[in-house]
């Protein structure tokens, strides 16, 4: 028994951390350990010159286009049904906004990463993953996109429907305070942005063939659940170019009142994921730079 002991102390005290479920790669050869890319370059200027970039641009666009277009389309249909029993209610709304950027996030993450928000672009930028070039082109195509599919959706339900039914616009809803506002925005991008980093890490990948594949999964389930969390406090925002494109083609007063929240609360919750996923969870800066 006392030899079978030493063997259970020998395992205990083999690794100097205890390795998360899914890890096995990891201890199985340690010497293989990942090594953290180089940040990116705040600016990149020979992008400006590569196929690659205006294409990554593209497919942002296209992203963005499509998932307006579905969404608020979603969000109008709610609306315009007389009866909760006769439409897909909020579960809906918030499916739709999930199954798109689920399927959104995996046709494009091979070209441009799948951002199709800027807050999630921003997040990326302030943790060095993309330089300030490509993350401002990218929030340009973002919402060159959601002002297409926001008015493509316009062009079909025909401006009185669309002014009637609400064009699919962000508000803090009755009964709640900017500050309740502000603070499930900023929550709510949290939770997003953190689930695109943890699902797109490239060390888990490197240790974990399975988790590029599963990737969008996780992401499209954060933003099912925001969505059901904060509809009934601000139709859920937590993407600034769906709730500006939203209220340029809608361009009633109530939709601007607050509108500074649906930019603001995510950036600062984009900031935060990133902050937190930097310096908590990877511990960059206190890695030694041998």
């Amino acid at each position: 028994m006392e030899g079978k002991e030493e063997d259970v102390k020998l395992g205990a005290n083999k690794f100097s951390e205890r390795q998360p479920i899914g890890t096995s790669a990891q201890t199985q050869d340690e010497g293989k350990d990942y090594k953290e890319p180089p940040p990116a370059r705040l600016f990149e200027p020979g992008e400006l010159t590569s196929w690659s970039f205006y294409r990554a641009g593209i497919a942002e666009f296209i992203a963005t286009f499509l998932f307006l277009y579905i969404t608020i389309l979603t969000v109008m249909g709610v609306v315009k049904s007389p009866s909760k029993c006769s439409t897909v209610g909020i579960q809906g709304i918030a499916w739709a906004f999930s199954g798109t950027i689920f399927a959104l996030v995996y046709s494009t993450a091979g070209i441009s990463g799948g951002h199709i928000n800027p807050a999630v672009t921003f997040g990326l930028f302030l943790a060095r993953k993309l330089s300030l070039t490509r993350a401002v082109f990218y929030i340009v195509m973002q919402t060159l996109g959601a002002i297409a599919g926001a008015a493509v959706v316009k062009g079909f339900e025909k401006s009185r429907n669309f002014e009637l039914l609400g064009g699919g616009a962000n508000s803090v809803a009755h009964g709640y305070t900017k500050g309740s506002g502000l603070g499930a925005e900023i929550v709510g991008t949290l939770v997003l942005v953190y689930t695109v980093f943890s699902a797109t890490d490239a060390k888990r990948s490197a240790r974990d063939s399975h988790v590029p594949i599963l990737a969008p999964l996780p992401i499209g389930f954060a933003v099912f659940l925001v969505h059901l969390a904060t509809i009934p406090i601000t139709g859920t925002g937590i993407n600034p170019a769906r709730s500006l494109c939203a209220a340029i083609i809608y361009n009633k007063k109530h939709a601007w009142d607050d509108h500074w929240i649906f930019w603001v609360g995510p950036f600062i919750g984009a900031a935060l994921a990133a902050l937190y996923h930097v310096v908590v969870i990877r511990a960059i800066p206190f890695k030694s730079k041998s």
